[in-house]
């Protein structure tokens, strides 16, 4: 056997003992720490995001928030108040319809009508930034109204206290 076979089976035999860590991946391996930055944890961003929900809806030309999207901004505002050291920047969104210029105050009006809607729930608007990016990020590019509705949102993204 060369030696170039035999370095090529110890490498190989090396990587394989590294995966070898029971539970290594497993989510249950945080224990009792609860499960810490999964999101099964109550005061992780990714129990925000997937568990509170993270995004609201908009129709057609609007930045009035629907009952549906009220709901979910009282999720984030209890989310907020219990976890005061996350920060978060409310992300304004809009369909490809119409201009830039029109798509990036109708982002900004977005975003800011679910900052005051937090702030009117009790959260410090020294924790709530907004940012318009009109119709530049899309979820969804097609030119139907399936596409066009998921693209008309405001996104809270949760980041570390101060860091925002």
């Amino acid at each position: 056997m060369s030696y170039l076979s035999k370095a090529f089976l110890v490498a190989a035999a090396l990587s394989l003992a590294a995966c070898s860590g029971a539970g290594r991946f497993d989510d249950t391996s945080a224990g009792a720490a609860g499960y810490a930055g999964t999101a099964q944890d109550p005061s992780s961003p990714l129990y925000f995001q997937q568990t509170v929900g993270d995004r609201v809806l908009f129709t057609v030309d609007q930045s009035n928030l629907t009952r549906e999207a009220m709901a979910i901004l009282d999720g984030q505002a209890q989310w907020l108040m219990q976890n005061a050291g996350f920060n978060v920047v409310i992300e304004g969104h809009a369909d490809e319809q119409g201009t830039r210029e029109y798509n990036l105050a109708l982002g900004a009006r977005r975003a800011n009508a679910v900052r005051e809607y937090l702030v009117s729930k009790g959260v410090a608007a020294s924790r709530l930034d907004t940012v318009s990016y009109g119709k530049e990020r899309p979820l969804e590019i097609c030119s139907e109204e399936a596409c066009y509705a998921k693209n008309r949102r405001a996104v809270t993204v949760v980041s570390a206290g101060g860091l925002s």
